[in-house]
């Protein structure tokens, strides 16, 4: 198992080439049999013509599906990867089509049927691809057999997460701390890898020394500090390493940049949403009478307290026993707000907010001002979020869902903010699409879970250890 795990970057790397060869093939075939050969061009093309163009395909091809993260076939679930090649498929062949069409000088707007061709084949061949290499994956790399350490914190949490992915990991043992670290080094040898959960920083070094000198594969749940750790810059002035942290947030030309994207995607999602805008406050309005769009207190960049808006999905005395997240199966949750919420537009009207500059497109998710202030009574850390503008979704509501314990969140949020970039926003925003078609993610709160949704002080649902 050991000696296959070295090989598995190459395979994913040759069945990647091989699903970017057959899709630009596909349109190879098409731009030679179809398109060059037609009166719509207008022109024969030089022979490095016809290949610059199949080259500009196959890019498009590579850059779109990674920023969907499609060729993560392994890594994702089975429907996370369709989902992402699907799109993929679709925007590259959408893009590939308006190409053609400035080259035909708009005359292919008659011959949509050749990049339709090509879009099925793509289609179906991106289907086949992903569940052949899925069996094939699973046949060469089985779940792996995993010890998990605990300490003081109760290993509930991470191992209802795992379990969820019994593709991946397979929980075949557990040892708490209080065993000692001589026992616990003596059993991790049996197992194929180690799960460290939340411990003592101290501890963690000790059981990670021991599996790097052991060649053990390990995983670990990353403090706050760590995040931190991640993303700091090299310095290399002298025989002594060092680690610079900035600890800014953005800079001027990274707000600058983001301001500007915004206000231009805001604008454009405004325009092509406006009919389902104004079919959705119909309903909202119809079910019950009463208002249509829901007023709220958020907290965006340095604390800054805002009124965000949303298409109101509860009944209207919802809240009159106070401020608290949504429960799964609430009843407060009327059926049109029901539907709204699972595919998640009632968040629509906040893009008024990201044009008045009261948030991001991209940003950590803005919490209410009462909810965090529960919050902070155990994690003063949760007010680190606020580096930078809230946004409409984000790292934490990617990777995360609704009901993410607000420590996980916090954590997920400063990887976004400790590694911005304007790729990262582009990601995000393309993963984002997906989420729309996952409704785990719209979940709300386990009656298990402790947050400030059930009135309680413990956003972390287990002791602390750093």
């Amino acid at each position: 198992m050991r000696k296959r795990e070295q090989y598995k970057r190459l395979i994913m790397f040759l069945a990647s080439v091989l699903i970017v060869a057959i899709q630009t093939g596909v349109f190879a075939y098409a731009w030679f049999e179809e398109y060059h050969v037609s009166a719509v061009i207008g022109r024969r093309y030089g022979y490095w013509g016809h290949w610059t163009l199949i080259a500009l395909y196959a890019l498009m091809v590579v850059l779109v599906s990674r920023l969907f993260s499609a060729f993560k076939v392994g890594y994702q679930r089975v429907l996370d990867v369709l989902l992402s090649q699907i799109f993929s498929v679709l925007l590259v062949n959408v893009v590939a089509y308006l190409q053609l069409a400035l080259i035909g000088r708009w005359r292919f707007l008659q011959h949509i049927g050749p990049i339709l061709c090509v879009t099925a084949v793509n289609l179906v061949a991106v289907v086949l691809w992903v569940l052949f290499m899925r069996v094939i994956y699973t046949k060469i790399y089985p779940p792996h057999e995993i010890l998990l350490i605990y300490g003081d914190a109760s290993p509930r949490s991470l191992m209802k997460k795992m379990e969820g992915r019994r593709d991946k990991y397979i929980i075949s043992g557990m040892i708490s701390l209080d065993k000692g670290i001589d026992y616990i080094r003596r059993e991790i040898p049996r197992y194929q890898a180690v799960v460290i959960g939340d411990i003592p920083s101290h501890e963690r070094n000790l059981i990670l020394k021991f599996c790097f000198e052991n060649n053990m594969r390990c995983y670990c749940q990353p403090k706050i500090s760590d995040i931190m750790i991640m993303s700091a810059e090299k310095i290399h002035l002298f025989d002594t390493p060092l680690l610079l942290f900035r600890n800014r947030g953005l800079t001027v030309e990274q707000q600058v940049l983001k301001r500007v994207f915004d206000i231009v995607c805001a604008s454009l999602m405004l325009l092509v949403f406006s009919p389902i805008l104004l079919v959705i406050a119909i309903l909202v309005k119809c079910y019950d009478g009463g208002p249509v769009l829901y007023r709220q207190s958020r907290l965006t960049q340095d604390g800054k307290v805002f009124q965000v808006l949303k298409f109101r999905s509860m009944s209207v005395d919802s809240e009159k026993s106070g401020a608290r997240l949504a429960m799964k199966g609430d009843s407060r949750v009327t059926p049109v707000g029901r539907v709204l919420r699972n595919i998640h537009f009632d968040e629509l009207p906040q893009l008024f907010n990201i044009i008045k500059g009261d948030m991001s497109l991209v940003g950590p998710r803005p919490e209410r001002p009462e909810i965090a202030a529960q919050y902070r009574k155990e994690l003063p850390e949760f007010d680190y979020r606020l580096k930078v503008k809230a946004g409409l979704t984000g790292y934490a509501q990617v990777y995360g869902k609704y009901n993410t314990t607000p420590y996980d969140k916090l954590k997920l949020d400063l990887t976004y903010i400790e590694n911005y970039s304007f790729v990262l926003d582009l990601q995000l925003i393309a993963t984002t699409i997906k989420i729309l078609f996952q409704k785990e993610n719209t979940e709300g709160v386990e009656q298990w879970q402790v947050t400030a949704s059930t009135g309680q002080n413990n956003p972390r649902s287990r002791k602390r250890t750093s």
